[in-house]
C-alpha cells in the first residue's frame, strides 16, 4: 500500500476501524494462553463522556499490549442496558410513565428502545479504537443475563446468604425504590440548624436539628448519661411540640455532648443511629413519610405536604408558637441518591438482602488475594468493607430489571412460603410464569426486581457463561479494568458474588484508573457541565491524539485536560508519519542482510534494546505511562533528531560511501522503525496501522500490526562500547547544532572546521562514526586535540 504525502486521520481512522471489524482482527479464538478481560459495560442510557474515554482508553492500551505479547485476549463488548437510568431514558424518549404501564409491556418497550440506541451508542467506543470483540456482545438485561443473574441468586439462597426482612431501608422518594449503601453520595448542602423547644413539665428542653419535619416521627429523647445538664431528666417524659404527645427521655452513651445542645431526638427514621436506638430501646414506630416523599396522617395538619414543604411549614408554626429558640445557617454533609441527587430517607419495608456484614473478614481477605494496581487502591476497598453499615439490599421497586425467580404460596397451611424457581425453568418472570406444581390461584408473584448490581456483579459470567466449560476453565478472569470511583460498587459486589457463588476471587488482577479533570482541577462530569465531549475531540483532532493524551496518566492518577497536550499528541502523529515516509521510502530496495553494522547502527540498536526492555517492564506492571514516556523520548531524540540525520549521507551518497554502509543503515532503519511502530501501537493504533500496511505487512504476512509479536530484546544488538561512542557523537552533534542556532546559521551553511578535544581512547572509539558526524554537521574538516575531557571548537 502506497503512503499518501500527508496523513488525514479523519479519513484513515474510520478506514482502519472498519478494516479491523471486517477482518475480525480482535476476534477471540479458544486457544491458550487466554488473557480474559472484565471491563465495565457502559450504560446505554448515557452518552460517552471524557471520563469514559479516559478510563476505557487506558484499559485498551493494556489490552493491545497483552494481545501483541502473545496472549489470546478474551475481551467481549458488554453494554449495561439494565437499571433505573435506562428506565428513565425510555420514559423520556417515549413519553411514558412506567408505573401506569403493564410491566411486561414496559420491559418490552425498554428492550426495543435499547436495540434502537445500541448501534449509535456502540460506535463511540469503536471511535476511540477500543479493541474489544464487538461481534460477541453481552447485555445486562437479555434472557441470558436474566438466567445467569437468577442462577446466582438461587445459589446464594441455597447457601444461606440471602434473607427477606421487613427492616428499615434506605429509600429514594424520587425514584421510589429501596437503594443500597453503595448508591449513597455525600454532598455538602446548605441548611439551618434549628433549636426547638420541647417541654418536660414546666421546663423547656431545647433540641437542635436540621430536620424539623421529623418532629412527628420522634419516639424518644436521648442525652449522654454523664451530661450534668440533663441527668435530672432520666426516666421523665418530654412533650413533642406542635404534636402534643409524650416520648421517653433516655441516657445513651453514644450521644455527643458537644453537638448542638447535647440532646437529640430519636426519630423513625432519620439515620442509622435512629435505627440502632429504636431497636436497642424497643421504641414504637412512627413512620411519617410515604414512599413518594409526602407526609402521612401522623403529621396531622402537614399531611400530604412534600418533605420540603412540611419543613418550611413546621418551622413557621414553631416560630409562631415561640418554640423556635434559635436558627443558624450551616453547610453540612448529606447523603443523597447518586442517581438523582435526592436526599435519602429511611422507611420500614419488606426487602431482599444479601448478608455482607457478617462476612467482612472473608471479603477483605478475598480482596487481598487479588493483585491491585496501584497497590494503594486495595486500601480503599478495605476501608469500604470495614465501614459497611448495612447488608446489601438487592430488591428494587421498579418495572425494569431482572425479576426475582420466586413466588409466595397462598395454599392453605403454607401461606407466605417462599417458592423458588428451579434452575431448569430459568429465566422466569413470576408475573407471567408459574412455579412447578402450582396454579395461578395458589401463588402470589414477587413484584420487586433485582438491584442492577445483582446482575452487573456477575459480568465475568455474563461474558463467559454460567457453568460453561470455558467459564470453569478461565475463572477467575485475568484482569478487571475500572475507575476508582466504582471500587465500592462494581469491584465490591463482584468480589462478593465470586466469593459466595464460587468461593474464589473474580479476577487475578485489578487495574484502577483515575478521572479526567477540567483545567481547574475538578472532575469532569456531564452533571457539572464541565465535561469535554470526546466525539468532538476526535472530530477536531483525532482518536490517536485523544489516546496519546489518556496514556500519559500515571496508573490510578487523575489527569488534567489541557488543549496543549492534544496539540503535542498531534505533533507526534505528524512526526511519526513523516519519519515513516522517510524510512519506508529508503527501504524500497532493501532485501539483504548487512555484511556488518557501522558504529551508529550499533548505537541505535543498543538504545532500541533498552527502550524495548523499559517499555515491556512498564507494561508488565501496568505502568503504561512509563512505557509511553520511554518510547516518546527514544523516537523524538534518538531516532528522529539524531540517527535519521546521522545516517542520511550513507543512504543518499551510497555511491561514495559504499553499498555496504547503506545496507547496514537500512537494516537499522527497518528494525528500529518496525519496533517503534509496535511500541507505539497500543497508544496510537490507527497511524501505526497505516505505516505498517504501507510497507511492513508485505514482509510480515500478518493482516494487522495489532496481531504481530511485541518487540523483544535482541542480545546480538547489545554493544556497550558502541553505545558510549555513539553518545559522544550525539553530544558533539548537539553542540554543533547549538552553535548554529546561536550564530543563526542554517544547516546548509557549511562550517570550515570542527576541532574535537579528547583523549586517545575517545578518539579511537568515535573515529568509525566521523563520516556520519561530518555529513550531519555539514563541516568540511574535523581535527583533533589531545585532552582528558571532551570539548570542541567550531570555526
Amino acid at each position: 500500500m502506497a503512503l499518501p504525502e500527508q496523513y488525514d486521520p479523519h479519513v484513515r481512522e474510520k478506514h482502519w476501524q472498519q478494516y479491523w471489524q471486517e477482518q475480525n482482527i480482535y476476534k477471540f479464538t479458544d486457544e491458550q494462553p487466554v488473557f480474559s478481560i472484565d471491563t465495565p459495560p457502559p450504560t446505554v442510557s448515557g452518552k460517552m463522556h471524557i471520563g469514559h474515554a479516559f478510563s476505557y482508553i487506558q484499559g485498551d492500551i493494556i489490552v493491545r499490549y497483552k494481545r501483541m505479547a502473545g496472549f489470546n485476549v478474551f475481551y467481549p463488548f458488554g453494554t449495561d442496558d439494565n437499571g433505573l437510568p435506562t428506565e428513565k431514558l425510555v420514559e423520556k424518549l417515549k413519553h411514558v410513565f412506567s408505573p401506569t404501564m403493564d410491566r411486561k409491556e414496559f420491559r418490552e418497550l425498554c428492550l426495543a428502545t435499547v436495540k434502537e440506541l445500541l448501534p449509535e451508542f456502540s460506535q463511540a467506543w469503536k471511535d476511540i479504537a477500543m479493541s474489544a470483540d464487538f461481534n460477541s456482545p453481552y447485555s445486562t438485561i437479555d434472557r441470558q443475563s436474566q438466567r445467569i443473574s437468577q442462577s446466582s441468586f438461587l445459589d446464594l439462597c441455597s447457601k444461606g446468604y440471602v434473607y427477606r426482612a421487613d427492616n428499615p431501608v434506605a429509600w429514594c422518594v424520587q425514584c421510589q425504590t429501596a437503594i443500597a449503601q453503595a448508591e449513597f453520595e455525600n454532598v455538602e448542602l446548605e441548611s439551618t440548624f434549628n433549636e426547638i423547644a420541647f417541654s418536660v413539665g414546666a421546663e423547656r428542653l431545647v433540641i437542635a436539628t436540621t430536620r424539623p419535619e421529623m418532629i412527628p416521627a420522634c419516639v424518644a429523647i436521648i442525652y449522654h448519661p454523664d451530661d450534668q445538664r440533663y441527668k435530672h431528666l432520666k426516666g421523665k417524659k418530654a412533650r413533642v411540640p406542635l404534636f402534643n404527645y409524650e416520648v421517653p427521655i433516655i441516657p445513651e452513651e453514644k450521644v455527643d455532648k458537644q453537638k448542638g445542645t447535647g440532646v437529640m431526638m430519636v426519630c423513625t427514621f432519620g439515620d442509622k443511629d435512629d435505627i440502632e436506638n429504636w431497636r436497642k430501646y424497643e421504641l414504637p414506630l412512627r413512620i411519617v413519610f410515604t414512599k413518594d416523599g409526602k407526609l402521612n396522617d401522623l403529621a396531622g395538619p402537614y399531611s400530604g405536604m412534600s418533605i420540603k414543604e412540611a419543613r418550611k411549614a413546621i418551622l413557621h408554626d414553631l416560630y409562631s408558637h415561640l418554640l423556635l429558640a434559635k436558627q443558624q445557617q450551616i453547610k453540612h454533609a448529606v447523603n443523597v441518591h447518586e442517581r438523582c441527587a435526592t436526599e435519602i430517607e429511611f422507611l420500614k419495608s419488606a426487602q431482599w438482602f444479601i448478608n455482607v456484614l457478617e462476612h467482612k473478614k472473608e471479603l477483605i481477605e478475598a480482596g487481598r488475594q487479588i493483585r491491585w494496581y496501584p497497590g494503594h487502591m486495595q486500601v480503599r476497598y478495605e476501608h469500604w468493607v470495614e465501614n459497611l453499615q448495612w447488608d446489601w439490599a438487592v430488591s428494587r421497586q421498579r418495572h425494569y430489571g431482572v425479576p426475582f425467580p420466586l413466588w409466595y404460596s397462598k395454599r392453605k397451611g403454607e401461606e407466605g412460603k417462599v417458592i423458588l424457581a428451579s434452575i431448569e425453568q430459568l429465566p422466569v418472570d413470576p408475573l407471567t410464569d408459574l412455579p412447578e406444581g402450582y396454579s395461578k390461584e395458589e401463588v402470589e408473584p414477587e413484584y420487586d426486581v433485582m438491584d442492577t448490581w445483582a446482575t452487573s456483579s456477575v459480568t465475568p459470567h455474563l461474558a463467559m457463561g454460567w457453568n460453561t466449560k470455558f467459564a470453569n476453565e478461565n475463572f477467575p478472569m485475568s484482569l478487571r479494568l475500572q475507575a476508582h470511583d466504582i471500587i465500592r460498587t462494581w469491584a465490591f459486589y463482584t468480589i462478593v458474588k465470586a466469593k459466595y457463588n464460587f468461593d474464589t476471587i473474580p479476577w487475578k488482577e485489578i487495574v484502577i484508573s483515575g478521572h479526567a479533570l477540567d483545567p481547574h482541577g475538578k472532575k469532569m462530569s456531564k452533571s457539572k457541565g464541565n465535561a469535554t465531549d470526546p466525539v468532538q475531540v476526535i472530530e477536531q483532532h483525532s482518536a490517536d491524539a485523544l489516546r496519546w493524551w489518556a496514556g500519559g496518566s500515571k496508573l490510578g492518577d487523575d489527569l488534567w485536560w489541557q488543549e496543549k497536550d492534544i496539540t503535542t499528541a498531534k505533533r507526534t502523529i505528524t512526526k511519526l508519519f513523516n519519519a515513516g515516509r522517510f524510512t519506508i521510502q529508503n527501504l524500497q530496495d532493501y532485501d539483504n542482510e548487512p555484511v556488518g553494522l557501522e558504529l551508529l547502527d550499533k548505537w541505535l540498536l543498543t538504545k532500541l534494546n533498552k527502550v524495548i526492555a523499559e517499555a515491556t517492564q512498564g507494561f508488565n506492571s501496568y505502568e503504561y505511562s512509563k512505557a509511553k514516556q520511554a518510547v516518546d523520548i527514544f523516537f523524538w531524540s534518538t531516532y528522529c533528531d539524531l540517527y535519521l540525520e546521522l545516517v542520511k549521507d550513507r543512504i543518499y551518497n551510497h555511491t561514495v560511501r559504499g553499498e555496504e554502509g547503506k545496507t547496514a543503515a537500512q537494516y537499522a532503519l527497518h528494525e528500529a522503525f518496525l519496533a517503534l511502530l509496535k511500541l507505539f501501537a497500543p497508544f496510537m493504533p490507527h497511524i501505526t496501522e497505516e505505516l505498517y500496511q504501507g510497507h511492513f505487512k508485505e514482509q510480515g504476512k500478518l493482516d494487522s500490526i495489532h496481531i504481530t509479536d511485541w518487540p523483544s530484546v535482541n542480545p546480538e544488538w547489545d554493544d556497550a562500547e558502541a553505545e558510549k561512542a555513539g553518545d559522544t557523537i550525539a553530544t558533539i552533534l548537539s553542540g554543533v547544532r547549538k552553535y548554529r542556532s546561536e550564530h543563526q546559521l542554517g544547516m546548509k551553511t557549511p562550517l570550515a572546521k570542527l576541532t574535537i578535544f579528547c583523549n586517545a581512547e575517545t578518539r579511537r572509539s568515535i573515529e568509525p562514526g566521523l563520516a556520519d558526524l561530518r555529513a550531519a554537521s555539514n563541516v568540511s574538516d574535523i581535527q583533533w586535540q589531545s585532552s582528558e575531557g571532551l570539548s570542541w571548537d567550531i570555526h
